[in-house]
């Protein structure tokens, strides 16, 4: 049984040859004494036809069932033309089957082996194999194998070293959860899953690799969403002696092959903007903006904040900000109930409500209109158009910004407002705040990483009786489509500044030695510059893929609750590898 060629290969190429083709039954359809049968393998379908001229293929084929693995000889012939299907690549030929096979039965899929199925996800995690085996899933893991050669073609042809760090390491304090794995050998000792092979990559360039690149598994225990897991894979890069820019020039340049190579889109490297954080917020509302958005948030405290409307003059008043965006053609497409509904879910952002106005010929109207008499200055500063929608948001800056970045996606999502003439945008975010206050932890944290470089003129902020929050970093991240791609960084190379950063973030000498000491003390031997960045090669194909969700670009994963409903992933373990690992587990679920 050597077969041929994939059936979603064989076309006009192959006609009066005899082939041998493998795969998977896809519908079977029986006229007596002539059945059709779609055989389905990973380039596609092609036809098969089988005859009473070949009566033991023909009885083979009467026993044959969707999902049925086969195995057919037979000849390639010319459809009838009123049976030509120019969907397909085989659409001009069918399988005359000489010999047939079954190699495999199968039960009934629990759904539809094909794209666009209507099955709850859950039941497709569960059978994830099955999944895996529609069209739609294969395009897509396929997308990601070519990135990931891509990249290594890429990083090979420009000198950098692959080279892998350690899965089970030390646990150090960098932001997210850790994933801990108890020692045996050590009873009540841990080792902790990567969350970045950081420290790892950063001790590679002491010691003299200065072009270092893996494709690299990390792992963070936090809350999931579409376009993040527990596991994830991202391309880790390292370099010495190199400025950002030169860094952001080298990954552009990967960027431009990669595209080429996966979704054959000549990217123009040179029109990739790059914004600083601030105008990126500012404009945006977000530090990864969808830059195929055309409307931005406009600030217009200062024309409101004399306004009789008391919620946008105590917005000002309190130190606050009032932004809003002009939706084209929203007033029309959006009811009272639409928006009340959009209020209603803006309070996840610390919203406490949805101020909007819709611009009329004759001026604006909607429930505040009555406070703005004199609007013309409002409509000046906004640019809006008869038929446009306004919606603002008004008071903390972080909050507005969360709100009317949410809104202006979900209106431009809403009203086909995406310029698709534009499928990829890319965007660089630059100049970082070095520290960020996170609400979780309840403290200041770094932006990044604790191991990253402040901008030279900033490096005062460090010192004793300075601010350190008014730092800025040299840090840099790549931005498609509103998506995080990858975070970079110039990374801090001398010990004095290492220590100052660490207790700016609150670690004592003795904290930051029993977390790092392996790194502070590598400093100490002459670390070179350096700086890389890490770009998560999952949202990378799940953009190409054109798919919402990095499940549908990732083999096995795990679901919303961080489980995998297909081997029932995590699991409790036997009381034997419990007890030898020391340690006790509750009963209690």
């Amino acid at each position: 049984m050597k077969r041929t060629t994939y059936a979603g290969l064989v076309d006009e190429k192959y006609l009066n040859q005899t082939v041998t083709l493998s795969g998977w039954v896809q519908k079977r359809r029986d006229f007596g004494d002539l059945i059709f049968v779609d055989l389905r393998d990973r380039e596609g379908i092609v036809q098969l036809t089988f005859n009473a001229t070949h009566a033991e293929a023909l009885a083979v084929a009467e026993n044959m069932r969707n999902e049925y693995v086969i195995s057919v000889t037979g000849q390639v012939v010319r459809r009838e033309a009123s049976q030509i299907n120019n969907k397909i690549h085989s659409g001009q030929i069918e399988i005359d089957v000489i010999e047939a096979e079954i190699l495999a039965t199968s039960k009934t899929p629990p759904f539809y082996i094909e794209d666009n199925v209507n099955a709850n996800e859950e039941l497709k995690l569960q059978y994830r194999y099955l999944d895996l085996r529609r069209p739609e899933m294969q395009k897509n893991l396929r997308i990601r194998s070519k990135i990931m050669s891509s990249a290594m073609h890429f990083m090979d042809q420009n000198d950098f070293i692959n080279i892998e760090t350690p899965i089970l390491a030390k646990s150090t304090p960098e932001g997210a959860r850790d994933y801990l794995v108890p020692s045996r050998i050590f009873p009540g000792s841990f080792y902790a899953l990567p969350q970045s092979p950081q420290l790892f990559k950063q001790l590679l360039m002491g010691s003299g690799f200065d072009r270092y690149f893996q494709i690299a598994r990390a792992f963070r225990d936090e809350d999931l969403r579409g376009d993040r897991q527990p596991e994830f894979t991202q391309m880790d890069v390292e370099t010495s002696f190199m400025s950002a820019y030169e860094i952001r020039e080298l990954v552009n340049a990967w960027v431009k092959a990669m595209m080429s190579d996966v979704v054959n889109f000549d990217l123009d490297t040179t029109k990739i903007p790059t914004l600083t954080w601030q105008e990126s917020m500012d404009r945006f509302g977000t530090d990864k903006p969808d830059l195929r958005i055309a409307y931005e948030l406009k600030d217009v405290s200062e024309t409101v904040k004399s306004s009789e409307f008391g919620v946008f003059a105590k917005a000002v008043e309190a130190g606050g900000v009032v932004k809003v965006i002009a939706v084209p053609g929203g007033a029309e497409n959006y009811s009272r109930k639409d928006i009340d509904k959009m209020a209603q879910y803006i309070e996840r952002f610390g919203a406490k409500g949805l101020a909007w106005l819709k611009v009329t010929d004759e001026g604006i109207s909607g429930p505040i209109a009555k406070f703005f008499p004199n609007h013309a200055a409002l409509l000046q500063v906004t640019g809006a158009k008869p038929g446009d929608l306004l919606l603002f948001g008004a008071g903390r800056n972080d909050i507005v910004a969360a709100t009317l970045d949410y809104l202006r996606r979900q209106t431009a999502k809403d009203l086909n407002l995406i310029d698709m003439t534009n499928p990829w945008a890319f965007a660089w975010i630059v100049d970082w705040p070095l520290f960020e206050y996170s609400e979780d932890f309840d403290r200041w944290i770094a932006a990044h990483h604790p191991f990253t470089m402040p901008n030279e003129e900033d490096l005062h902020y460090l010192d004793d009786g300075e601010d350190p929050h008014q730092a800025h970093a040299q840090s840099y991240d790549l931005v498609l489509n509103g998506y995080e791609l990858g975070s970079g960084s110039i990374r801090i190379h001398r010990m004095d500044i290492q220590e100052k950063m660490l207790k700016a973030l609150g670690f004592t000498p003795e904290a930051a030695h029993e977390a790092f000491g392996f790194l502070l003390e590598g400093m100490t031997f002459g670390f070179p510059p350096m700086g890389g960045i890490a770009l998560g090669l999952d949202r990378l194909a799940m953009l190409l893929a054109g798919q919402e969700n990095i499940r549908e670009v990732i083999a096995f994963p795990k679901n919303s609750r961080a489980t995998e409903p297909m081997t029932q992933a995590p699991t409790r373990v036997d009381h034997k590898q419990v007890n030898d690992l020391g340690l006790f587990v509750s009963d209690v679920e």
